[in-house]
């Protein structure tokens, strides 16, 4: 949705240049459009709201991924994924980093794929699930938050995926 609004503002940015050249060129001239500039900034602070409930659900309890909440919002919006779910994800599988491997803290692999920092293992999985990865597309590509949470661990462990989705209520909430 963000996204959506985002390229939606971005598309109306270019109206007047493709009638700078037209006839009505002259209607456009000195017209100031105020509700442009604050569709960026309410995307930009709605990003730092939710990055701000994902490092004070992590911060009250003492995680490790604290203060990754913007990255784990921004590579959400990148790989349109639901800005949740990592966290969720994160908390469920090594209680927020706190028993990650390595820098893992999603389980992803069965812990045995190792990444080179925090910012790499967020980075890596929002590719994956948000179905880029060519490797893994066949399992999140155009999947609902709830398939790919069965995809990624559910299919094992029926109750994984109803946990991490009330993971992801309570980082919304600010519980």
């Amino acid at each position: 949705m963000q996204k959506t609004l985002l390229k939606f503002a971005q598309g109306l940015a270019f109206i007047p240049i493709l009638t700078a050249t037209s006839p009505f060129a002259m209607l456009y001239s000195g017209l100031n459009i105020p509700w442009q500039d604050n569709l960026v900034s309410v995307s930009v602070s709605l990003d730092k709201e939710r990055a701000d409930k994902i490092d004070a659900y992590f911060a009250k309890r003492e995680m490790p991924l604290e203060g990754y909440g913007s990255k784990m919002v921004a590579e959400a919006e990148k790989n349109d994924i639901d800005w949740r779910l990592l966290p969720a994800i994160a908390i469920k599988e090594s209680t927020g980093g706190k028993f990650a491997c390595g820098y893992n803290p999603f389980g992803w692999g069965s812990c045995r794929i190792k990444f080179k920092s925090w910012d790499h293992a967020i980075e890596m999985l929002a590719y994956n699930l948000g179905g880029n990865n060519p490797t893994t597309a066949r399992y999140y590509e155009g999947a609902t938050t709830e398939e790919k949470l069965h995809h990624y661990n559910g299919s094992v462990i029926p109750a994984y995926t109803g946990e991490v989705l009330e993971f992801m209520e309570l980082i919304d909430r600010g519980v």
